[in-house]
């Protein structure tokens, strides 16, 4: 079964692709703290503790056209899109927030961003980040690396 050109060309760069979603995620993060002085709350600060060494990590794997990196990113954009998912959660619905309040600085359940009536916050651009890196290393570069592995077996069982 042949792979349109399209998703070929995708899995083909989505190491760079899953690279140039932390750079956007962290240079995002980067201007509205340092920028526009919105102050990180606590769970943002966790969020940008799994997302920052993401752009190290891939960064290097890309130079190094290295495609087992997803050994040591996907962990870290896992649980950072759990952070994610529990603290756009926490702002939607009220009852989270009361549950386990944040009670030094800025609170948890507060955003600066109100676009779309609140529904798009800092916590799901960052989640969707999370989601999008995910994505590329699962579908991407996986899968890459399981053809790449394929082609190997074959080479070796033909020699």
């Amino acid at each position: 079964m042949r792979k349109s050109p399209f998703l070929a060309f995708f899995q083909r760069y989505a190491l760079y692709f899953a690279w140039v979603v932390s750079i956007v995620a962290v240079g995002s993060s980067l201007y509205l703290s340092e920028i526009m002085k919105f102050i990180p709350c606590n769970l943002c600060w966790y969020q940008r503790i799994f997302m920052y060494p993401i752009v190290i990590l891939l960064g290097i794997a890309c130079y190094y056209q290295d495609r087992k990196i997803i050994r040591y990113v996907l962990p870290l954009s896992v649980l950072g899109g759990c952070i994610s998912l529990y603290h756009y959660l926490e702002q939607q619905i009220p009852a989270l927030a009361r549950a386990i309040p944040c009670t030094v600085g800025v609170p948890c359940s507060e955003d600066y961003l109100d676009w779309f009536g609140g529904r798009v916050t800092i916590p799901l651009l960052a989640l969707i980040a999370f989601i999008l890196i995910t994505a590329l290393l699962i579908n991407g570069v996986m899968k890459e690396e399981d053809r790449d592995q394929d082609d190997e077996e074959t080479e070796f069982a033909s020699a």
